[in-house]
């Protein structure tokens, strides 16, 4: 596992606040799975989220995506049980990474743009229409999972998921875990 030094979180252009913050708390020269630990025991579910994803691979991204959205997906479902472009969207990322082809990443594309078509319809007027910003935040999980195939939108989806229920970030951030071991 990756040592955390304060050159590798600058070349990942870390945030100053989160330099100073893991520097004040002495995390600096941590193993990777460590420097998580220590995150997750100060609750900064974020931070920890954000380190992974950065210490993870293509296809351990998508599988990261993947895994938070089918965490919540059932959030947007009890709400709406008779659209299922949101299954659509993970089903295109399961799909696209057991086969990266060219014609299932754009199926993952489009897939990606249905759901989040249905979670800006959500999201946006949530509060008017009697959604939850738990069911907005479930629509946008899958919506990133979908598009995590260029691996830049893993950390949307896990974020999104984990913004849910405060068990959910313990459990997708130590899948993240297993998966850089």
């Amino acid at each position: 596992m990756k040592t955390i030094t304060l050159k590798f979180l600058q070349k990942l252009n870390a945030c100053p606040y989160g330099i100073v913050f893991v520097n004040g708390y002495n995390l600096i020269g941590l193993k990777g799975d460590k420097f998580i630990d220590e995150l997750m025991k100060l609750d900064h579910f974020d931070y920890a989220n954000w380190l992974i994803v950065r210490l993870m691979s293509k296809k351990q991204k998508i599988q990261y995506s993947i895994f938070a959205a089918e965490q919540v997906i059932d959030i947007y479902e009890k709400k709406y049980p008779d659209d299922n472009c949101l299954c659509k969207a993970i089903e295109a990322a399961k799909t696209y990474l057991k086969h990266p082809s060219e014609k299932n990443k754009n199926v993952a594309r489009i897939a990606a743009n249905t759901a989040f078509v249905a979670a800006n319809a959500i999201y946006f007027p949530y509060n008017i229409n009697n959604v939850t910003i738990n069911e907005a935040c479930a629509a946008y999980a899958a919506a990133n999972a979908a598009y995590s195939f260029n691996g830049n939108l893993a950390a949307s989806a896990a974020c999104n998921a984990v913004a849910i229920k405060k068990e959910l970030q313990l459990k997708i951030i130590e899948y993240g875990k297993n998966l850089i071991k």
